[in-house]
């Protein structure tokens, strides 16, 4: 898409990365859902982080096609080292894409959600764990809150917005194409009202085009700062300061929302979490920068909320 926005069979083995090695195991949890689990050696029960990617077909290691930066997986090692068990899955349209069976119009943003609340249940079982928490990346952060309301011990928020994603999108339409953001909005509003949106512009196409308005309709219905509110546990809301697509704002909305909930902006820190202390051209190549670790502030501060 155009902007940056839409975007029980068993293996065994061990998984290595910069010299280090990882009790690992790929698993199915449903007939769409596969994903990697790291459980450090421990005889006593440890606590277990569900890890959900972004928007568009972000596989369990954080990355898309032509675009390899492992942020996801960077980030379970390094829980892993702080003695905390993660599991990270491939979004259902990794594989339906790679059967050629994704059918855009029959994707609904419940889905997603849906899916999480099978991994949370699938592990709720699982007694080697003292604790599930969901940690959601940028859409992920929508997706595992309302999933996290079925029975997570607690929720962490890594550069999840604060708005509805019409407003989200409309945000970001005033700072990269300020013409079209009357058309947007009249667009948008059209969607709530009808389900439909006719009379977009060309320059709006990959967010309007006719496949797509189910999916993002579906959005739309999700509220965060309402989400938020019906959350009994323990939260952490995260943002970079460098991140160019999830202003600051965005998490500033989630806190506001609920005043009881930890709060931490990562200086330096994008949306990827990567350290940048350069331009946004900086910014941007690390997004396909594949060795590029995740900074340790990060996964800090996560084992910290979830260990306390």
């Amino acid at each position: 898409m155009k902007y940056s926005f839409l975007f029980f069979i068993f293996f065994f083995g061990v998984a290595t990365a910069q010299n280090k090695t990882y009790n690992s195991k790929d698993l199915s949890i449903t007939p769409l859902i596969d994903g990697t689990l790291l459980v450090p050696s421990n005889e006593e029960k440890i606590p277990l982080a569900i890890i959900i990617g972004g928007s568009g077909p972000t596989d369990r290691n954080g990355n898309q096609q032509m675009m390899e930066n492992n942020n996801l997986r960077f980030l379970a090692e390094g829980l892993y080292e702080k003695n905390i068990a993660t599991f990270r899955y491939d979004k259902r349209i990794v594989k339906q894409m790679k059967r050629r069976s994704l059918d855009e119009k029959n994707i609904h943003f419940g889905d997603f959600i849906d899916d999480a609340n099978a991994v949370l249940l699938y592990f709720k079982k699982d007694e080697r764990f003292s604790k599930i928490y969901i940690i959601g990346h940028s859409q992920g952060s929508l997706i595992g809150m309302v999933a996290a309301q079925n029975g997570a011990d607690g929720f962490v928020s890594i550069a999840g917005a604060g708005q509805e994603i019409d407003d989200v999108i409309i945000d970001q339409l005033t700072q990269q194409a300020p013409g079209l953001v009357d058309n947007a909005r009249t667009s948008f509003d059209d969607l709530r009202a009808n389900g439909v949106a006719i009379n977009y512009s060309p320059g709006l196409a990959s967010i309007f085009r006719k496949e797509i308005q189910p999916f993002i309709y579906s959005w739309m219905q999700y509220d965060p700062k309402i989400e938020m509110t019906k959350l009994k546990t323990p939260v952490l809301i995260l943002n970079g300061d460098k991140d160019l697509q999830v202003q600051v704002s965005e998490a500033e909305l989630l806190k506001n929302a609920k005043p009881d909930a930890e709060y931490e902006i990562i200086p330096n820190m994008n949306h990827l979490f990567k350290k940048i202390e350069g331009n946004d051209l900086e910014n941007s190549k690390s997004y396909n920068i594949y060795n590029l670790p995740v900074m340790p502030e990060l996964i800090n501060r996560i084992s910290d909320f979830i260990k306390k």
